[in-house]
This record gives C-alpha cells, sequence and structure tokens, in this order.
C-alpha cells in the first residue's frame, strides 16, 4: 500500500511537471509550424531555419527525458536524432494538457469526496443530508477515476517517449549485442581482478601468518630451554590464531556464508558490526532477491562502505536497500569529504558487476561529500 501512494505521488508530480512543460511546447510548436510553412518548399530557406527548431526541440526532449527519468521512472536513451526529438515534442504537448486535465479531476474529486468535512455547519435539513452524501459520493467516484487516469497517462507517456526517442528495433538489437559483448568481457575481467585479489590476501597476509608460525615452532623444536620452549609455543599459538583470522576475513571477502544461510539483511547486518564507523541499514525489502541480485547488492554495499572507511573519514554511513517496479535500489550514503573517483578500480569493478546484470551504478561525490553510491538492479 505505501509503495502504491508513493508511486501514486510521485506520478502526480510528474504530471504536473509535464503540464507545466507542455504549456512551453505548444507554442514552440507552433511558432514553428508558422515559421516552417512559409519555406517548406524552399531548400535553402528550409535549412536556415530548421536547425533552430531542432536544437530547440533537443532541448525541451532532453528536459522531458529528465522528467520522465526522475518521476516517472522511464529511461530514454539520449542517442535519437533531432527530427525525432522535433516530432516527439510536437505529440508531446497534448498528453501534457491531459495530464493536466487529469490533476484538475483529481482536485475536484478531492474536494467533492470531502465534502463533508466544510458543509456540517449547514441548518440540518433532511434535504441537505441527502445532497452532501450525493455530492460525496461522486466526489470519491471522480477521485476514483482521475487516479486510474494518473497511472494511465504516466503509462502513455512511456509509450510515446520509447516510441518516438527510442531506437529502432535493428538498433535495440545491435545495441543489445554490444552490451552483452561488453559486460561478457566486463565480467571475465572481474573474475581475474578477483583472483589476483585473493592471491594477493593470501600472499601478502595468511601466508606471511604461516611462515612466521614455522619459523616459531622451529625454533621451538630446536631450543632446550624450557620456559623459552613455554614461550615460543604460546606465541606460535597467537600466531595460528591470528592466521586463522586473516583466512576467515579473506573468506567472507570472497563470499560470505551468512548471504545463503540468512539472507541478504543478515550479511547487510554483519558489514556494519564489522565496519569501524556508525552504520545504518534501512532493509525495505518485503522478500528475498534472487541469488544474483542479493550477491551484487550485498557487494555494492561492501565495497561503497570499505571505500568511505578508507578514504573519506566519515562519520556515519547510510545503507538503504528497496524494490519499486521490478528494480532493487541500493543508496550507500556517507558524510565524508566526498571526492571519490567513480572510475577508480573499486568502483569500476562495482559497475561492472552490476552491468552484468543489466543494472546502473551511479556515483555522486562532490568536494565537501556527501558521497552517495547508488545502485538500480533489474529484479523479477
Amino acid at each position: 500500500m505505501r509503495d502504491m501512494v508513493r508511486r501514486g505521488t510521485r506520478c502526480a508530480v510528474g504530471l504536473i511537471a509535464g503540464a507545466a512543460t507542455a504549456a512551453v511546447e505548444l507554442p514552440f510548436i507552433l511558432l514553428a509550424g508558422l515559421a516552417l510553412a512559409p519555406v517548406a518548399a524552399w531548400p535553402s530557406g528550409r535549412r536556415a531555419v530548421l536547425p533552430l527548431f531542432l536544437a530547440g526541440a533537443r532541448r525541451l526532449a532532453e528536459l522531458e527525458r529528465a522528467r520522465l527519468r526522475i518521476w516517472l521512472r522511464v529511461h530514454v536513451t539520449p542517442a535519437y536524432r533531432d527530427v525525432h526529438a522535433l516530432r516527439y515534442v510536437a505529440c508531446r504537448w497534448a498528453l501534457g494538457l491531459l495530464g493536466a486535465v487529469v490533476m484538475l479531476s483529481v482536485a475536484v474529486g478531492l474536494a467533492y469526496g470531502t465534502v463533508w468535512t466544510y458543509v456540517w455547519l449547514l441548518p440540518g435539513d433532511v434535504r441537505h443530508v441527502w445532497a452532501i452524501t450525493l455530492t460525496n459520493l461522486s466526489g470519491l467516484f471522480l477521485l476514483f477515476l482521475a487516479v486510474q487516469g494518473i497511472y494511465g497517462v504516466a503509462e502513455l507517456e512511456g509509450r510515446l517517449a520509447r516510441r518516438l526517442l527510442g531506437p529502432r528495433h535493428q538498433e535495440e538489437l545491435e545495441r543489445r549485442i554490444e552490451e552483452l559483448s561488453a559486460s561478457r568481457a566486463a565480467v571475465v575481467d572481474a573474475v581475474h581482478d578477483e583472483r589476483r585479489r585473493i592471491e594477493r590476501d593470501l600472499h601478502d597476509g595468511v601466508q606471511q601468518r604461516l611462515v612466521a608460525l614455522g619459523m616459531l615452532i622451529g625454533r621451538a623444536r630446536r631450543s632446550q630451554d624450557p620456559d623459552r620452549l613455554d614461550r615460543l609455543l604460546r606465541q606460535a599459538h597467537e600466531e595460528s590464531g591470528r592466521a586463522l583470522d586473516e583466512l576467515r576475513e579473506v573468506a567472507w571477502r570472497v563470499y560470505p556464508t551468512t548471504l545463503d544461510e540468512a539472507g541478504l539483511r543478515a550479511a547487510l547486518e554483519t558489514v556494519a558490526e564489522r565496519t569501524s564507523v556508525p552504520v545504518r541499514v534501512e532493509y525495505d525489502l518485503t522478500a528475498e532477491p534472487e541469488r544474483a541480485v542479493a550477491t551484487v547488492a550485498y557487494f555494492v554495499v561492501c565495497e561503497a562502505v570499505t571505500n568511505a572507511v578508507k578514504h573519506a573519514a566519515p562519520s556515519r554511513i547510510t545503507v538503504a536497500v528497496g524494490a519499486e517496479e521490478g528494480f532493487v535500489y541500493v543508496c550507500v550514503e556517507d558524510d565524508g569529504h566526498g571526492g571519490a573517483n567513480a572510475g577508480g578500480s573499486g568502483l569500476f569493478g562495482l559497475a561492472r558487476r552490476v552491468a552484468a546484470l543489466d543494472g546502473r551504478l551511479d556515483v555522486t561525490s562532490p568536494p565537501g561529500g556527501p558521497t552517495v553510491v547508488t545502485a538500480e538492479l533489474p529484479c523479477a
């Protein structure tokens, strides 16, 4: 229910913004028609006038793309031609006006649906009671239809944008093949990077501990002094405990068993407990995501938290995980000094992990902070 209310509110704001942009698009299209009509049969004149309106249509289309992405969760590729932008703007203003009519209907339905709250002061005539009741029911019915209209217009907005701004079927297939080839190569590189990291962790950590442990045991075997022998065995025992801890740490970084045994939430809470900086986990998933999505979400959080602690010196970190419209959203925010490099090895590796699932990774880190790492993962 809460997700439905949130989505309806977001779509309503998107339609209101769309009505505002339609108020600009309609005069623009009328002006373009008046300017292009006299030179339609004059090639040189058309070449002189048309680029101006194509540039304006491109700006309006980019404004609409941002509105669709933010409020309606519709993602449209920017790889479209200016003439497509002009066609889109020429058609889009009608949907903007339709959205304005729907939102006006919502306001009217809400006003009449709550009429009983402000007319109860009228004299208690039975006729007034029946009139108020009828008006209230009519307003609620209009409100119900208008709310359905919000979702309908939002769906039409997405279809129109994808139809006029999106690529043709052949172009989409070619783009998809390129993405799959790139993601496959990225997965192979990520596997090699992970192997190198594991080898480095084992060589620099566990292996050194085991070498030290072997040396302590060798010295203990050669010792003839009971006190020295006892001291060396005690040191060897402590060194074996440290080696075991480091081996567990390496195994945890490779893949946490908690993720399989207790789920994503427990794994994220374990990350919060193991971090030296206070980490607050806001988990809003009603069901456990599929294995691949949960794994990528975990590594996004783990890498983002590790980078924040290592480089940003934050005082607190917030991890938020939620789902909406077939996507799992992971957001990690810290109040450190910012300036994170999205092209760095850690975040670049995360981006490749997310891209392998057809997801998106966004990093916002202005100087002075805060740093926000957001991953959008498709989920069945």
